[in-house]
């Protein structure tokens, strides 16, 4: 097997070696967590930039997972060479993100129907209208039913992707309020889009970890709690969709 270099060098890897279905942190140290804890037998396919990706088994199916970075730019890059170089069908981001509507609480999880965004990514496409970023649906479908079994409490709707994570503009967070925003985070429309345009699944899962308008948040524990029930659903949704 020879290691396939991804056009942008960001990837070095036996595209044998990465799984169908690739869950997707934003923090490449976070992926080595995930992998050491909820995989079998593990091993590491790419260390390029220390964007550190990892392949193991979960209930007999072959499932990666690989940081993201922060923000579209970070995270579509690599998500394209992964959908387009190494023959990856399905992304499911997980991450965590800030809660703004008032029914999402700590701990809570909340799964991205679509996302709002204020990012000009989409402009490339050249698409006649305002291209909106959803999730697949099959994988929605499938995260939400194995939320429903785990008894995990996760909100279905629309998320919010920033450009940016210190806002000038201080009446942000209440427009997003008044149109249905459940949480806010940076990668999910992105994400979204790449896979709308690749004609991929992509997914995002995120535990709310602070909250917007109280400035309440976890503790470092609290927040290992809260991500294990999401990683719960996101292994189960990535099994039902790899080999």
């Amino acid at each position: 097997m020879a290691i396939l270099e991804s056009p942008s060098a960001s990837i070095a890897a036996e595209p044998e070696n990465i799984a169908k279905v690739v869950l997707f942190p934003g923090d490449p140290l976070r992926a080595r967590t995930v992998a050491e804890t909820y995989l079998e037998n593990p091993v590491c396919f790419n260390t390029v930039r220390n964007m550190l990706g990892f392949t193991g088994i979960y209930k007999g199916k072959k499932i990666s997972v690989m940081g993201s970075g922060m923000g579209i730019p970070s995270a579509t890059l690599y998500a394209h060479e992964l959908y387009n170089c190494y023959g990856v069908e399905s992304i499911i981001r997980i991450g965590t993100a800030g809660g703004v509507a008032g029914g999402v609480g700590l701990r809570d999880v909340v799964i991205a129907m679509t996302a709002s965004t204020n990012s000009n990514f989409s402009a490339q496409y050249g698409f006649p209208g305002l291209l909106a970023p959803q999730a697949d649906y099959e994988l929605l479908r499938a995260a939400v039913s194995a939320a429903e079994k785990l008894g995990v409490n996760a909100k279905v709707g629309q998320v919010f992707t920033a450009d940016m994570f210190y806002n000038a503009n201080a009446q942000a967070g209440e427009m997003y309020k008044r149109f249905g925003v459940l949480a806010l985070e940076m990668e999910t429309a992105g994400i979204y889009w790449e896979a709308m345009a690749c004609g991929k699944r992509a997914l995002s899962l995120l535990s709310i970890s602070d909250l917007v308008f109280t400035g309440e948040g976890l503790s470092a524990a609290d927040r290992q709690d809260s991500f294990r029930a999401m990683m719960e659903v996101a292994l189960e949704t990535a099994s039902q969709f790899a080999d």
